[in-house]
């Protein structure tokens, strides 16, 4: 069935760009707000049967490196070592800027 809707230019182009973000048509936009109008369709209880259902999923725990692939085994070992790298330039950073905090202090 279809229905003519009468709005300000200025909340037509509103319109325009909420669909657009979202992806979908101005008229599946009006259907959905209207559906949620009406109470047939509500983001709490859509958000209550998400969360119940991803809590029935379990993550395991990381496989040994022994029984990765060559490959992931290495790119794990390469991000690990590059991981370490930076937080050792960090500490590194924060012990000269203390330094540097205590010689302007001593001065």
């Amino acid at each position: 069935m279809a229905v003519s809707v009468r709005m300000d230019p200025l909340l037509e182009q509103d319109l325009e760009q909420a669909a657009r973000r979202q992806g979908i048509t101005k008229s599946q936009f009006i259907i959905d707000a209207v559906q949620r109008a009406l109470g047939h369709k509500d983001p709490a209880t859509l958000y209550r049967k998400v969360m119940r259902e991803a809590a029935q999923y379990r993550v395991s725990e990381p496989m040994p490196e022994d029984d990765l692939p060559a490959h992931t085994a290495n790119l794990r070992q390469s991000l690990r070592a590059k991981h370490a790298q930076q937080q050792d330039d960090y500490a590194a950073y924060l012990a000269q800027r203390e330094a540097a905090r205590k010689d302007r202090t001593a001065d």
